[in-house]
């Protein structure tokens, strides 16, 4: 069960998969990634190709669901590296009587989205990406 919260977070529960099916689900997961990047490719090129501008640049502040830097590394390059889209900065945030360098601190991701004149939509779509990722990285996976 995913719970959404009015600041646009997420909160994604453990999944139930299989540890047998984690191989699959990092295959399926790099096929949406690479048809992620086709289509965003398309779009920047469509951009660059025809008169006028399309960019509607926006920055969102994004609460994250990785828990370990390996995750929040791969997130920020992943999204970095889907064009129209670059992670700018990362930070943890202390809950209520914790500090903000706790190693069980929330993640905030700060990124810019070349076509996100809605900082609501490009939350969505990262944390769309992060589940996706999440799913195939951990070995039974999150609720989706």
């Amino acid at each position: 069960m995913t719970v959404h919260h009015p600041d646009g977070g997420v909160d994604l529960t453990p999944g139930t998969a299989s540890a047998a099916s984690w191989p699959l689900r990092w295959l399926l997961f790099w096929c949406w990634y690479a048809w992620a990047l086709v289509t965003s490719s398309g779009a920047v090129l469509q951009d660059l190709l025809t008169p006028g501008d399309q960019a509607r640049s926006g920055i969102a502040r994004v609460r994250s669901n990785c828990r370990t830097d390996a995750e929040v590394t791969l997130l920020s390059a992943l999204i970095t590296l889907t064009p129209g889209t670059l992670t700018l900065g990362t930070r943890r945030e202390g809950a209520q009587g914790q500090e903000p360098g706790a190693p069980e601190a929330r993640r905030l991701l700060y990124v810019h989205g070349l076509y996100a004149d809605d900082a609501d939509a490009l939350r969505a779509e990262i944390h769309d990406m992060e589940a996706r990722m999440l799913h195939a990285m951990r070995r039974t996976g999150v609720a989706r």
